[in-house]
């Protein structure tokens, strides 16, 4: 058990765990310190019950007396008898503090854990926050940037083409949709907090970046908003987490995390052209 225990400082030091892939994300490091303290004590419990298994399969019961002495014998009996039962309550005694630390743990580390689901979910995203749209269709992720004027142009179900390059249905009459970026990759600037909003065209998608610890259902008519700040930067795998249909496996893509200069640069390359009579 003090083995087990003894790994909590080292997981804690480290942004890396051996079963899962590398953190990039500023909460990231709370959520892997709650994973680590809930293995560490299933471990120790796990190893103390097979302990006390094993204690008990091995344990062998007294050998029969053939004393003739029957008082000497009454006298051994009576005095085994007295040590089991201080045994017994030192034993429960042990197994009362036991259960009441493990629950004060396990109350502070569900406070904590709640604590994190509202800050990425429930709590606003503060108002510098970048604005990413995610849309989820079978079988492939969208993102859609505001471009230079910060407000996404409007969207029709029957301009939906993706063939013809408009997957999302963007009105580009629209004056706010003029500038609107579509990329079927997610880029962001490293250090700076983003808001994603996140919808589906037909069924529900889980949107999944295990680099990022972030996870999150995206469900026909109903949009969702999750926030984080990547901090490392780098690419990191984008999955869908529910099944989805017959080609779910396929419904990936990726995160690439940049540098903010990059990021500038990579948003003026992908800038649509001017559409010719369009209002203004």
């Amino acid at each position: 058990m003090s083995a087990i225990f003894g790994l909590i400082p080292l997981a804690l030091s480290t942004d890396r765990v051996w079963w899962m892939p590398s953190n990039g994300a500023l909460h990231g490091l709370a959520i892997d310190h709650l994973m680590w303290w809930n293995l560490a004590i299933l471990s120790a419990l796990f190893v103390l019950a097979h302990i006390l298994l094993i204690a008990t399969a091995f344990r062998s019961s007294p050998a029969p007396s053939h004393s003739d002495d029957q008082r000497e014998e009454e006298s051994r009996q009576s005095a085994n008898s007295r040590n089991r039962s201080n045994i017994s309550a030192t034993i429960w005694k042990s197994e009362l503090i036991l259960l009441f630390a493990l629950t004060l743990l396990y109350t502070w580390m569900a406070i904590s854990a709640q604590r994190l689901w509202a800050t990425i979910r429930y709590q606003g995203a503060a108002p510098q926050a970048l604005q990413v749209e995610v849309t989820g269709e079978q079988f492939q992720w969208y993102f859609r940037y505001p471009g230079t004027d910060a407000a996404f142009g409007l969207t029709r179900p029957e301009l939906i083409n993706a063939p013809a390059g408009n997957p999302l249905g963007i009105d580009r009459t629209d004056p706010h949709s003029t500038d609107d970026i579509v990329s079927s990759i997610l880029v962001l600037p490293a250090g700076r907090e983003v808001d994603l909003n996140l919808r589906s065209i037909d069924v529900i998608h889980g949107f999944f970046i295990p680099g990022m610890r972030l996870k999150q259902n995206a469900v026909p008519g109903m949009p969702m908003h999750v926030h984080f700040t990547p901090s490392i930067p780098g690419d990191y795998a984008i999955l869908c987490s529910q099944v989805c249909g017959l080609g779910h496996a396929r419904m990936q893509t990726h995160l690439r995390v940049v540098s903010n200069d990059e990021y500038l640069t990579w948003l003026a390359s992908h800038a649509p052209k001017p559409i010719e009579g369009a209002t203004r």
